[in-house]
């Protein structure tokens, strides 16, 4: 779509500067959004030639024990426990940024078997670029690693369309106190609205937040 094909061109046209790699976050509070838009930016620059690394803060999850602590509606849990994004930045973001190794882990946890997948390092080839998607990604651990953030506008309403139960409380509970201690939408290089992630629509500076 229009809006990604965006995204990719601004990336394609970047200068990864000393890094191997341009690293790409596609911020969302629903996965599954996450999921669509970032793979539409990756296949987007991988038919103009571009190398493309692919990551998903979904295989970066903390043990099932670690997550669930707090029980699987907690919104704290959901914003503090659930993501390891300092794992994300030790394995993937710095090792592909400046001075960087160019070695990258693709996956760490397996939540299905609650275990680490073991997944070997891969090594990346200059020029490349990572387009990772998860939530929180422009929160301090992870914020400075990115080269350029895609912030996903989203409203609590959207969120519980997408989800259920447990799930929706957590992720409205933890996006509220992102949005809240965060403020997400500037320091991103584009702010995507995304009620209808099939049909996303790029927001000017001055547009309000879909978040209520």
């Amino acid at each position: 779509m229009r809006d990604r094909a965006t995204a990719a061109s601004l990336v394609a046209r970047d200068d990864p500067g000393a890094g191997t790699a341009v690293r790409v976050g596609v911020d969302a509070a629903v996965p599954a959004d996450g999921l669509l838009v970032a793979d539409a930016v990756a296949d987007a620059l991988a038919a103009e030639g571009v190398g493309v690394l692919r990551v998903r803060a979904e295989d970066f999850l903390r043990p099932r024990s670690v997550r669930l602590s707090r029980g699987p509606a907690d919104p704290d849990a959901g914003y503090e426990a659930w993501t390891d994004h300092l794992a994300l930045r030790r394995e993937v973001l710095d090792p592909l940024g400046p001075g960087g190794s160019g070695r990258w882990l693709p996956t760490l946890w397996d939540p299905g078997r609650d275990r680490a997948t073991r997944a070997p390092r891969e090594v990346a080839a200059p020029g490349s670029v990572l387009v990772l998607d998860g939530p929180f990604l422009l929160r301090w651990e992870t914020a400075d690693a990115i080269d350029l953030g895609v912030h996903l506008d989203v409203s609590a309403a959207a969120v519980r369309r997408r989800l259920q139960g447990d799930d929706a409380d957590r992720v409205v509970g933890a996006w509220a106190r992102y949005l809240a201690e965060t403020d997400p939408a500037p320091r991103a290089d584009l702010v995507v609205r995304a009620e209808d992630p099939r049909r996303p629509a790029l927001l000017t500076g001055d547009a309000p937040s879909a978040w209520a």
